[in-house]
């Protein structure tokens, strides 16, 4: 999906009119759970149609998302804040009802034609990633430095043996920090493959700032896992087994999410990170 505004509708002096601000696109969207969803106008989103697919999407006053006026507002970290909150509580509440293809923040376009039109370009790979994301929700697992900790497969199992000292002299030639932040990564390495390997897919983002994350201790996994729903039990019994295997890291499941991490174009910019729920 486009990142940026189109121009001007035809007809409408710069910066005038009014655009429409893509939210997702579904399979199918029932009105009364369209009428309880706020877009960025302040007013229920509607449905546009086309090609058995539907595009969720809100009037978008050119004045506020026009070309000019988002490359001036995408600047506005207070802007952005709010936008990005509006937008995803769109996705979220679109996700809850059932599978949805999200748009990146800030895709306007002219008016309803150009969306449908959209629709119809790409209608056999947006009814192909529904059909894949249908049934199924992601989940993400953080993983965070347990200063001090050590991994089960490292604790001495006596005071004597060469075993314990080659620890001995491994410890004595790191800092506890340095040390710490090591097996904190092969664990976080380790956790990330044994997750992947149950879900249907998964992707290893970057670790966030502690600014973002509010976290104390440094985030060493930021994975997104997509899981079956009937799944999704067995999912959390894992991360459950994979921290208590892994007392070097405190492992935060959080979701579900819309799929984000699963819908992302190789060619867009990354759309502007929202903070997550507590």
């Amino acid at each position: 999906m486009s990142t940026t505004a189109e121009t001007t509708p035809a007809g409408g002096a710069p910066g005038t009119g009014t655009g429409v601000w893509l939210h997702g696109v579904v399979a199918d969207a029932d009105p009364a759970v369209l009428a309880g969803i706020t877009g960025m106008d302040g007013r229920p989103v509607r449905a546009v149609r086309a090609v058995g697919l539907v595009a969720v999407v809100s009037a978008a006053p050119l004045t506020e998302y026009g070309e000019e006026a988002l490359r001036r507002n995408l600047e506005d970290l207070a802007w952005l804040e709010r936008a990005a909150r509006t937008h995803h509580a769109v996705v979220d509440a679109l996700s809850r009802a059932g599978a949805v293809v999200p748009a990146r923040l800030a895709t306007v376009y002219r008016d309803d034609d150009r969306v449908a039109r959209v629709l119809t370009e790409r209608r056999d790979e947006l009814a192909g990633t529904l059909a894949g994301l249908t049934g199924r929700e992601e989940w993400g697992v953080k993983g965070y430095v347990v200063p001090g900790a050590v991994p089960r497969s490292a604790e001495p199992a006596g005071e004597g043996g060469t075993g314990a000292a080659y620890l001995r002299r491994r410890r004595a030639q790191l800092t506890a920090r340095e040390e710490g932040q090591r097996i904190a990564a092969e664990a976080a390495a380790t956790v990330h493959t044994a997750l992947a390997g149950y879900a249907v897919a998964a992707r290893r983002h970057a670790p966030q700032d502690r600014r973002l994350s509010g976290a104390a201790t440094a985030m060493v996994l930021n994975g997104a896992y997509l899981i079956d729903r009937a799944a999704l039990d067995g999912f959390s019994e894992l991360v459950g087994a994979l921290a208590d295997r892994h007392p070097e890291l405190r492992l935060e499941l959080t979701g579900p999410w819309p799929p984000y991490s699963f819908v992302t174009e190789p060619s867009a910019e990354p759309a502007p990170a929202v903070r997550e729920r507590a």
